[in-house]
């Protein structure tokens, strides 16, 4: 399975974007998608992720309330919409697919066995 994270770009503070992360070579059903992202100096931090189930999400506190993941099976794509952007979101953003179906583990890198290649996003302020 190969996924393809796009949709990055710049953006002044207080706006939006919305990242996809389309699947080839699989199907993301049955697999939990998680966006992560990685800061300049900074480790991959978990951002959010959405359950295999389809309907379950769940999110980082820094960006609970202004993110948003959805998918859409019949595309193979995953979704993060992105609102009220600030200077602190700037990073470039991976998508990740990981067969598990605990919660927990979608919060940890080390669950996703599959990973796109990243997408920027550049937040000014």
């Amino acid at each position: 399975v190969q996924l393809q994270a796009s949709g990055g770009g710049l953006v002044q503070t207080g706006g939006s974007l919305r990242l996809s992360c389309a699947a080839s070579g699989g199907r993301f059903s049955g697999h939990g998608v998680g966006w992560f992202r990685q800061a300049p100096g900074k480790e991959r931090e978990f951002v959010g992720a959405i359950h295999r189930s389809g309907g379950s999400t769940i999110y980082a506190d820094s960006v609970k309330g202004r993110f948003t993941i959805s998918r859409d099976n019949a595309k193979n794509t995953v979704y993060l919409q992105m609102n009220n952007l600030g200077p602190e979101d700037t990073a470039v953003y991976y998508c990740a697919s990981s067969p598990s179906i605990i919660y927990s583990q979608l919060r940890v890198p080390s669950s996703y066995y599959y990973w796109g290649q990243g997408t920027l996003v550049t937040v000014s302020s």
